[in-house]
């Protein structure tokens, strides 16, 4: 397996979950918040926010 093969598709994951992160986060946020402004922060943390949600909400 070509090892730049490897690290693209690594990347690209990486970035899939970063991506599903901030909008699980946006999504939860908007729906408990109503607010597009903390929407808009919780999207900036994204998995800590979804995970601190997971904890204690």
């Amino acid at each position: 397996m070509d090892g730049n093969r490897y690290y693209g598709v690594r990347v690209e994951g990486a970035k899939y979950g970063v991506g599903f992160g901030s909008a699980l986060a946006i999504a939860i946020s908007y729906t408990n918040n109503h607010s597009i402004l903390w929407a808009i922060i919780h999207g900036i943390f994204s998995w800590f926010y979804v995970i601190y949600f997971a904890l204690f909400r």
